[in-house]
């Protein structure tokens, strides 16, 4: 099978959706399918890339991390003729998940979605971010879905708010996979050594971008009260963000900075060790749709204290492999953490952590992501252009263009359906597909 890919975000940024559309990639063609990934171009990226097509980006959009892509689709046309793809999967409802969009409607393909973010959490990168930007942030992604044959989500808890807020029904829950195998080999004592860490000490870890929407502050406040009672107990956080200032300064505040270690972003092997490194794992973030280094810090027999939220539900289970708390109660969390001090009690939740991350395996959620892909191009897409000649190319184009116009006309409506300008955007029916546009 030929798949092809469009995300906003890729190597070498370091993000779970990244992280995730990689493994999915090097997952699938290890199974022997063809993969081409269409993903801006960012700072640092390979020299070789033989299997992406990179469009021009502008870059750290906001001051964040994150580039915002300026697809030409025109440019890219050729390269996917070329490679004859037989479905799309887009990673994100906007910018080039657009661009996803008209490639699929342009070439009658069936499109999939994977609904990875909760992007009203992440607003704030937007200026003006305001209630009305986050129903916007809802409402985009909710109207994307409806342009899609399927949906992917990651897990249970967003395939049901999704479903209550209207997107398309025919949704797949298919969670990120993580190489358990992988995961579960490292060793954590070089990390130790270089941080002074003795083996009586206990470890409390972290991995992730050290941003706003991670409720970075709430954990590090938690972790401090610990560290407060506990003398032996140390924070390691694996990372790097705006968010790290306020975590130190919350340390420093308590006297217990020179217990928070910071390693800045790790990758591969080192990353691994850096699990092996800690003994348990903290989580405080609303903002999930699965958490995927919850699984890697299981598949690395850590147990997990994590504050309850989609995503992290289906994940942590209190007494089977972790704590699953309710609400930002920093001493709920610190008394969950320091129970965990205690080795025994600890080995009890790493066989729960272990047979967990299991059920994650990467080899398992590309299969069923497969069986998504199989279903969808036997429903057949959108459209049929069996015959590309150049009139079926032009009317494919037109076509793409006319639906993300009607999408963008549904987000509008629910943006300001509140508003007093609804009544100069709103109309009682959509217009008609133009007959020209149609198979």
């Amino acid at each position: 099978m030929n798949i092809l890919m469009f995300t906003n975000t890729y190597r070498p940024i370091v993000g779970g959706v990244s992280e995730s559309v990689q493994r999915l990639k090097t997952r699938l063609q290890t199974e022997g399918h063809q993969v081409l990934v269409v993903a801006p171009k960012l700072e640092g990226q390979p020299r070789h890339e033989p299997d992406v097509i990179r469009v021009a980006a502008v870059q750290h959009f906001n001051g964040s991390d994150f580039s915002l892509p300026v697809p030409i689709p025109g440019q890219l046309y050729e390269a996917i003729e070329a490679f004859e793809p037989d479905i799309v999967h887009s990673h994100h409802p906007f910018l080039l998940g657009d661009t996803a969009a008209r490639a699929a409607e342009t070439y009658g393909l069936p499109l999939i979605f994977t609904h990875h973010t909760l992007y009203e959490h992440y607003t704030h990168y937007v200026p003006g971010s305001s209630p009305r930007m986050q129903r916007f942030a809802v409402a985009l992604s909710t109207e994307y879905t409806k342009l899609c044959d399927a949906v992917i989500a990651p897990s249970d808890s967003v395939r049901e708010l999704l479903l209550q807020r209207g997107a398309n029904e025919a949704i797949h829950v298919v969670p990120s996979g993580v190489d358990t195998r992988r995961f579960s080999r490292g060793d954590g004592r070089w990390l130790r050594r270089r941080l002074g860490l003795d083996r009586e000490a206990f470890v409390v870890g972290h991995v992730g971008r050290l941003a706003r929407e991670k409720n970075l502050p709430f954990l590090a406040e938690a972790v401090t009260r610990l560290l407060i009672t506990a003398p032996k107990a140390h924070f390691l956080i694996v990372g790097d963000g705006d968010a790290r200032l306020a975590m130190h300064e919350a340390a420093a505040s308590a006297g217990v900075a020179d217990r928070f270690h910071f390693t800045g972003k790790l990758h591969d092997q080192a990353l691994i060790d850096a699990y092996h490194a800690m003994d348990v794992f903290a989580f405080a973030s609303h903002s999930e749709t699965q958490g995927m280094v919850l699984v890697e810090a299981m598949a690395a027999g850590l147990p997990v204290v994590a504050i309850e939220a989609p995503g992290v539900r289906e994940v942590v289970e209190s007494g089977e492999n972790g704590y699953l708390l309710v609400g930002n109660d920093a001493q709920a969390l610190a008394s969950a953490l320091h129970n965990l001090e205690d080795k025994d009690h600890r080995d009890l939740l790493r066989e729960g952590a272990l047979k967990t991350a299991r059920a994650f395996d990467e080899g398992c959620c590309a299969a069923r992501c497969i069986e998504v892909y199989r279903r969808a191009i036997a429903a057949g897409g959108p459209i049929s252009h069996a015959d590309q000649d150049a009139w079926e190319r032009v009317r494919g184009r037109l076509g793409a263009e006319w639906q993300l116009l009607r999408h963008r006309g549904r987000v509008l409506r629910s943006v300001f359906q509140d508003e007093p300008m609804r009544g100069l955007i709103e109309r009682s029916d959509e217009p008609e597909e133009p007959e020209a546009f149609r198979k």
